[in-house]
């Protein structure tokens, strides 16, 4: 296992691989490094001793999205997110479905941008009563990426997907599953018991059949979850040098509501 100063924390046990955003003070947020770390995780998991993967965070949030704290005006200009998009995080996320195993997402507290992508990625979700869902890239001028604009409108539709990416709208827990977006709610005190005996079921079945049977739910949609990917990598990277994410950014350091629509040169 990792030393629990390291961002990302990887343990493997009795055939259950547990992965763990590892920056509490942080709610879990995302940094480049984290987006690496948990990329290459994945991909070990393919070939490791792993029967059953949990996704989860540590302390009070599964995972708050995407780290802004280093974002500057100047940083933001230089950086070519498209890439960054290709190389990190669409990886990640067809890694996810394309593994022969299954991933439990264990959710507490956050759930929100990148993180709920991730979230939705995995195979089943079990939340902790006080879980927290949104697509709250658009509350600092960005799209939804992480596969969002594909896995969620196949839960709750096209409106409801539109409404709550177009919102950045949350979620409790409760309203997650009665979407079909969360397969069980449960009290915190509950969560690790519930994730930790379904763990152990998933391991215990014949693998072949797991993941033959994630094969097969898996196998007509694999083009279309690529090209949304795609799509979101490119899309991506007209609002993250728009005014409005510089301005999204700059709102969200300075703790007030973004006002989006300023002219570039102002």
């Amino acid at each position: 296992m990792a030393n629990d100063k390291a961002k990302l924390l990887v343990s493997l046990a009795d055939g259950v691989k547990r992965i763990t955003f590892n920056r509490p003070e942080r709610r879990n947020s995302i940094d480049f490094e984290m987006f690496t770390l948990l990329r290459d995780a994945l991909a070990e998991s393919a070939t490791d001793a792993s029967r059953v993967i949990i996704l989860t965070g540590a302390g009070d949030s599964f995972c708050a999205g995407a780290d802004l704290a280093a974002a500057s005006a100047s940083g933001i200009s230089r950086f070519d997110v498209t890439a960054h998009v290709r190389e990190q995080i669409s990886p990640a996320i067809l890694a996810m479905r394309e593994l022969a195993k299954p991933i439990i997402a264990r959710v507490h507290g956050h759930c929100v941008g990148i993180g709920f992508s991730y979230a939705l990625a995995s195979d089943i979700i079990v939340a902790s009563e006080a879980a927290v869902f949104s697509q709250s890239f658009i509350r600092i001028g960005l799209m939804p990426d992480g596969g969002s604009t594909y896995f969620l409108p196949r839960l709750v539709g096209y409106a409801k997907a539109f409404e709550l990416m177009a919102t950045g709208a949350q979620l409790s827990a409760e309203e997650a599953h009665r979407l079909g977006i969360v397969n069980r709610v449960v009290p915190f005190a509950e969560l690790d018991a519930h994730v930790d005996a379904l763990a152990a079921q998933l391991a215990a079945q014949p693998q072949p059949a797991l993941s033959h049977i994630k094969a097969a739910l898996a196998d007509s949609t694999r083009n279309a979850l690529s090209a949304a990917l795609e799509f979101e990598a490119v899309g991506q990277s007209d609002c993250f040098h728009s005014p409005d994410f510089l301005e999204g950014v700059t709102a969200f350091m300075q703790k007030r509501k973004p006002v989006f629509g300023k002219n570039s040169d102002e």
